[in-house]
């Protein structure tokens, strides 16, 4: 599906694959968005507008009334789309034609209990937001208690109110509207085979491992980094006395072993890795294109170690890249560019306030790919050159910076250039040594 070309002439057919509610709607500005951002937020809406009220489908409509719509270029309807498919709003398909349609299934978001209780969300929505935010919109959606221990319960019952009546029997429907939510997926999990053979059957029930229990393990094994081995022993101390897993008690323990492993700390974005969907593709030789591939493929906290030449960067280093992440909300190879920048052309050092200015800039210019921050990043230094120089000439002490302390992706040469064998295999060498 990622090969796959769209253009404007495309049509698009929405179908409503739930009851989305205005309470939804809310859930989505206020738990959603934080994470997928403004466009996919604001494409949800859209093509939730193109359903009239009372209908569960829409008309035939173009990508180019969507664009002109949205305000928005085609690549970016497509990011955000994404977006959407990956958190389990939408699902997509498509039938290939002269002219390809395409049907947007929407889906109701998760109820906000079940999302400051799923494995995977509310973490992610924590690091986004900080905690004081995620406090702030935990508070929204408690219900206030209160103590009816002195009241006694008077509801009535149904047979107390309605008479019994001679009994019709009817088909049971099946196509009739009701709430549904898309679970998220993730391709990559445990081996559940090798977990399943660890574990004596008669210390398991043949239901242990359901569908929704294997999601969960998947999910939490994904965001606390756990392999399936270190797993095996995490499941099998989770096992009740009746050979089923205490999913409450299996979250705890995944929590803990990472904290124990991490120095008490929680799942950080600093090690996570640019998103597939804003990778550059593959297949482009030159140095630029290699240039690019690492920076997507590293973590800002192996850049960081690698340049702190394989030792541990220091915690202020690790918050200031982790307030870039989820403070300015810039994506991992985003920062890795900047990270890399800033220390070519400023003695190595990251100054807090001198990193804050240029992520504020990028950040109003959207940059989200590698490649568009590499390109703001020669933009700017060129800018910052031209003042300098500028001010050279009024007799300030300030000078240019060299041309030796800018990085290699600002000699516009190489964007074309293929790299030789050497320079290959040095990039390479490179790529090695921070993964």
């Amino acid at each position: 599906m990622k090969n796959i070309v769209i253009v404007p002439a495309d049509t698009y057919t929405v179908i409503n694959k739930s009851i989305i509610t205005e309470q939804d709607k809310k859930i989505v500005s206020m738990l959603y968005q934080p994470i997928i951002g403004f466009a996919a937020t604001s494409l949800y809406t859209t093509l939730l507008s193109s359903l009239q009220e009372q209908e569960w489908m829409s008309e035939d409509l173009t990508h180019h009334h969507l664009m002109s719509t949205m305000q928005l270029k085609l690549e970016d309807i497509v990011i955000a789309r994404e977006k959407l498919e990956a958190i389990g709003l939408l699902k997509t398909y498509m039938k290939k034609d002269n002219i390809n349609q395409y049907v947007y299934c929407l889906y109701s978001p998760l109820e906000a209990n079940d999302f400051f209780n799923h494995p995977i969300l509310n973490i992610v929505l924590y690091n986004n937001i900080g905690k004081k935010e995620y406090e702030r919109l935990l508070n929204q959606f408690k219900i206030p208690s209160m103590n009816l221990k002195e009241y006694e319960d008077i509801t009535s019952s149904f047979d107390e109110v309605f008479q019994s009546v001679k009994g019709t029997l009817l088909e049971q429907e099946q196509d009739i509207t009701k709430r549904d939510s898309n679970n998220i997926e993730i391709h990559k999990g445990v081996d559940f085979n090798l977990i399943e053979s660890s574990i004596p059957e008669s210390q398991r029930n043949e239901k242990c491992f359901n569908e929704e229990t294997k999601n969960l393990i998947n999910s939490l094994s994904y965001i606390y980094h756990i392999s399936t081995l270190d797993m095996q022993g995490i499941v099998r101390a989770c096992l009740n006395e009746k050979g089923f897993i205490d999913k409450n008690e299996l979250r705890k323990s995944c929590r803990n072993y990472y904290q124990f492993e991490n120095a008490g700390n929680l799942p950080t974005l600093i090690y996570n890795k640019q998103p597939d969907f804003l990778k550059k593709p593959e297949g482009d030789t030159s140095k630029w294109a290699k240039m690019v591939y690492t920076f997507e493929n590293i973590t800002p906290y192996q850049l960081l170690k690698a340049k702190y030449k394989g030792a541990e960067p220091t915690d202020r280093d690790k918050r200031l890249v982790e307030s870039l992440l989820i403070d300015q909300k810039l994506n991992p190879g985003v920062v890795n560019v900047l990270i890399s920048y800033v220390l070519k052309t400023n003695n190595e050092q990251l100054k807090k306030s001198y990193v804050e200015t240029i992520a504020g800039q990028w950040k109003r210019s959207n940059v989200e790919t590698v490649e568009e921050a590499m390109k703001i990043a020669e933009k700017y230094h060129k800018k910052m050159k031209k003042q300098l120089e500028e001010s050279k000439e009024k007799k300030e002490t300030k000078k240019p910076l060299p041309e030796k302390q800018v990085p290699a992706w600002f000699q516009k040469e190489q964007t074309l250039e293929e790299a030789t064998d050497e320079e290959m295999e040095e990039l390479d060498k490179i790529l090695t040594e921070l993964v």
